[in-house]
């Protein structure tokens, strides 16, 4: 093929129209930490594209709050209670097709000052409830329906104060990797986000986080940080392409191209 009927021939399929609209219409989308930040807005996003929406989280009254906006089905309890979240899904009346479980943000400590009582509780959340959900939802999920997880990408670099969340940060795409073969056609992946302009940033005081915000927006390849939207967007392709398993997505303006 002449490289001018390539040319036309690519111009051809990219000027051709991305189907859009209600692509999840007829679908039951969960959301396991929902009332707020990412979760929220993928709930949002799903439910404009036609989804059903279920949402559980641990605060009530802003779970009561999403419930409304969205029409949706709600479920208030902590997910790291394993036994509770096991009765959730037993007592779900109807499979669902997609699940996002968002992330409790990253764990960040010197060594001097770590805490083995706050570092349980992460690798409860960052690690033994992806394996718990998936073992508990999977059965719950229709065939080619997503399991979908939050991870991070702050903890790659090597830096004092990050051993724990780079253990963690390196672990997750590996069982990604394991869960996607074990509950086939299940779909599993990993949206790994950097900073992102949500209501749960990383652990840093108020003003410094307001200081990191500002210094990466002026310094990111994109010319922002990256948000909720953002996000949502890309969890909401990664439930309707139905191709894609086992794979972990970045997302973080290109802050690992500026400081990795």
């Amino acid at each position: 093929m002449s490289g001018d009927a390539w040319r036309t021939m690519a111009a051809s399929i990219n000027s051709s129209p991305v189907p859009r609209g209600r692509d999840l219409l007829g679908q039951t989308v969960l959301v396991i930490g929902g009332s707020s930040g990412i979760g929220l807005e993928t709930a949002r996003l799903a439910r404009a594209k036609g989804a059903d929406i279920i949402l559980t989280a641990r605060n009530p009254d802003r779970l009561h709050r999403a419930g409304l906006e969205l029409g949706a089905s709600i479920a208030a309890f902590d997910a790291t209670d394993f036994g509770r979240l096991g009765r959730f899904f037993d007592a779900l009346s109807a499979p669902i097709d997609h699940l996002l479980v968002t992330g409790p943000g990253p764990c960040c400590a010197p060594l001097a000052g770590f805490d083995l009582d706050a570092a349980r509780r992460h690798l409860d959340a960052h690690l033994l409830l992806p394996l718990q959900v998936a073992r508990d939802a999977a059965g719950r999920v229709r065939p080619g329906g997503t399991l979908l997880f939050m991870g991070g990408t702050g903890g790659r670099p090597a830096a004092a104060g990050l051993a724990f969340i780079a253990a963690l940060t390196a672990a997750l795409p590996a069982m990604i990797k394991g869960l996607a073969l074990e509950v086939a056609p299940v779909r599993v992946n990993l949206i790994a986000a950097g900073l992102a302009d949500t209501p749960l940033p990383a652990s840093l005081p108020g003003d410094r986080i307001d200081e990191r915000r500002e210094q990466l927006g002026a310094t990111l390849p994109i010319g922002r940080v990256v948000g909720p939207t953002d996000i949502a967007a890309l969890a909401v392709h990664l439930m309707t392409n139905t191709a894609v398993t086992g794979a972990t997505f970045d997302i973080d303006g290109g802050q690992q191209l500026v400081e990795g």
